[in-house]
């Protein structure tokens, strides 16, 4: 029995999985709880799961792991999780500790065709690097080695390099939220909460992630919408840019509950121009296939992979 974990900013998706299947699986609001220990005693309890009969397992988390790969703090949540108080308290075998990129990468680059589609068809190398990004409550990704018929995953925390403004009113943008935090991260524009932001920028009026996409879907010529298009050439730039940095000719796969949910305006919208528009690069950028993770258990599998490693 392995238990997998995918635990983000604002949701954590545990599941156990036998002979590499998932056999069962629950997702939390990590508000319910006051630490990552109460969310997994609920989950053996909710689950009917005896934790002696754990054999292995893979905690993907969205923050950077310690170098002795035993502890992990969350980027945007004050949960530290330790994978040898867990070992000792719940009398768990040592679990590995993974960036939930990591996790992202392995069940992206391993999805079927039907838990993907194409943005771009490319012209994709077989040996190149893969790059996995996408906007959640922050902006990961992770950079996919194919080695030797398997995979090699190199975590990345760019979603914290500086954000590049490309016309005026990006540049107004980057000068609003420069006043509120100093330093701007791609993060501070490309994620749930950058959606957020961008719409206080163009209307005024602060509004949750969900309310902006629902509302932007339902109407064409509303604030939501122009909000959304400006979030979604943001997000193409730094897809772009992050590519050509690891020359993703492999493809670059964008993952995330934001992304899926935009489907419908996706193809439309500034993504694709904002990735392609490389200058002199631009030929480079377009040969660079581009998928959309559509799986709601991508994370979970991913780690479920890591686990038997």
């Amino acid at each position: 029995m392995i238990l997998g974990g995918d635990i983000g900013g604002t949701k954590t998706l545990l599941g156990l999985a036998h002979e590499g299947q998932i056999i069962s699986d629950r997702r939390y609001a990590n508000a319910d709880f006051a630490d990552f220990s109460s969310l997994l005693a609920d989950f053996f309890a909710a689950t009917q799961t005896d934790p002696a009969r754990i054999t292995g397992g893979c905690l993907a988390l969205a923050g950077p792991i310690s170098d002795d790969r035993r502890t992990a703090r969350l980027t945007n949540l004050p949960w530290t999780i330790d994978s040898e108080a867990l070992s000792r308290d719940f009398g768990l075998p040592c679990l590995r500790l993974k960036n939930d990129f990591a996790a992202a990468a392995m069940g992206a680059v391993t999805a079927s065709a039907e838990q993907r589609f194409a943005l771009q068809a490319g012209e994709p190398l077989a040996a190149a690097p893969c790059l996995v990004i996408g906007a959640g409550t922050g902006l990961g990704m992770a950079i996919v080695l194919p080695q030797n018929g398997q995979w090699r995953i190199l975590a990345s925390e760019g979603g914290h390099a500086a954000f590049a403004p490309s016309d005026e009113q990006q540049l107004a943008l980057w000068s609003f939220l420069q006043a509120r935090h100093g330093r701007v991260s791609w993060e501070r524009v490309v994620s749930g909460p950058g959606l957020t932001a961008i719409h206080e920028f163009m209307s005024g009026t602060i509004l949750a992630p969900k309310e902006i996409t629902s509302r932007a879907l339902k109407l064409p010529d509303s604030a939501e919408r122009r909000a959304l298009h400006l979030f979604l050439a943001a997000y193409g730039a730094v897809a772009g840019d992050m590519a050509l940095a690891c020359l993703a000719r492999g493809g670059v796969f964008l993952a995330g509950g934001i992304v899926t949910k935009l489907a419908p305006v996706l193809r439309g919208s500034g993504f694709l121009a904002a990735f392609n528009a490389k200058a002199e690069h631009a030929g480079i950028a377009a040969r660079m296939p581009i998928h959309v993770a559509t799986d709601p258990l991508l994370g979970l599998r991913g780690a479920i992979q890591l686990a038997y490693e």
